[in-house]
This record gives structure tokens, C-alpha cells and sequence, in this order.
């Protein structure tokens, strides 16, 4: 493990099989329906890549790339869209895939967005939902595993762009962020 790394929370395998019951989730929800799974970049991408892979419905993917931390390990509360969709979603089923549903601020302004670009449907599914730092009042369609108030990395999450590599989920040390 590396030395930045307090310890791991979540191993690779813990993550494939919340995964599968996500798909699952999805599959249920989404049967003869033709959604629209979009990717929240950077930290929701390896997430997102297993999750549609793991379902049986058809499923277009997009993506979107918002910024609301920089190089902070709190979100600044403005998140603000970095690079939009390339589909449109009037009338469409959404599928919004988020690596973590922290103060909730982005989640909010997306639903917003989408919604008001004519989206049927708005359901979220999130690896990780940190309730204890929520700001405004919402909530994911399925979180796969809930996260008391620690700086986290791996599997897509990232510190200043560093170990979103990891297989696992690991808790960054407290003295890495706070240099």
C-alpha cells in the first residue's frame, strides 16, 4: 500500500460486488427502456465503465466534466460544467453516475439542468454517499456504500489528480492534504 495511504476502506473485491447489485438495480428499474447513463468525470469513470458493463440493459453512455474541488479536499459549493453532454436528453430516461454524493451541491444543480433540458427521468447512482456533509436536501437513487467524514481515494477519486489508479478505496492521511 502506499506510504500516503492511512488505510484501505473498501477492497476490490467489496467494490465489484456492490457493482453487480447496482447493474442489477439499474436492470430492474430500466427494462425495455433505452436510458441514458452519463458519467460525471473525472471520479466517476471506472465506476461508471464497470457499472454499464455489468448491465444487461442497452445503454447510451455520455459524459460530463464538472469542477467543484480544484485542488481543495472540500467542495467550494459553485460547482460549474466543465465540459458539457454531447446527446440530448429531452425526453430520456437519465441514468447519472457519481463517483460521491458529498455536500450535494453538484448533484443538485445537475438535476436542475437536466430536468430543465426536457430529461423524462433523473436517477442517480452513486459508489459513495457521505450523508454527514450534505448541504441541500437530496439523495441518490442507490448508493452502494455510505462514508463517514474522511478524505478518500482510489477507484477514480482523486487527491490534486493523484490515485484514481488504485483498484481499492483507501483513506488518504490526514497530513498529505494538510501540508
Amino acid at each position: 500500500m502506499n506510504e500516503n495511504l492511512q488505510s484501505v476502506f473498501l477492497s476490490e473485491e467489496q467494490i465489484k460486488e456492490k457493482v453487480k447489485e447496482a447493474a442489477a438495480w439499474l436492470d430492474e428499474r430500466f427494462k425495455d427502456k433505452n436510458p441514458l447513463a452519463v458519467s460525471v468525470l473525472k471520479g466517476s469513470v471506472m465506476f461508471f465503465c464497470d457499472l454499464v458493463r455489468a448491465m444487461e440493459t442497452p445503454v447510451q453512455i455520455d459524459f460530463m466534466t464538472i469542477s467543484s474541488y480544484g485542488k481543495s479536499t472540500q467542495s467550494s459549493g459553485m460547482p460549474k460544467i466543465v465540459m458539457d453532454l454531447a446527446a440530448s436528453v429531452e425526453g430520456r430516461d437519465v441514468i447519472l453516475v457519481e463517483d460521491i454524493v458529498d455536500s450535494g451541491n453538484t448533484l443538485y444543480k445537475l438535476r436542475e439542468l437536466l430536468v430543465g433540458r426536457g430529461a423524462k427521468s433523473f436517477t442517480v447512482v452513486t459508489l459513495l454517499d457521505k450523508p454527514s456533509r450534505r448541504k441541500v436536501d437530496i439523495k441518490a437513487g442507490f448508493s452502494c456504500f455510505e462514508v463517514d467524514d474522511e478524505f478518500i481515494v482510489g477507484y477514480g477519486l482523486d487527491y490534486d489528480q493523484q490515485f484514481r489508479n488504485l483498484p481499492y478505496i483507501a483513506v488518504l492521511k490526514r497530513e498529505v492534504y494538510e501540508k
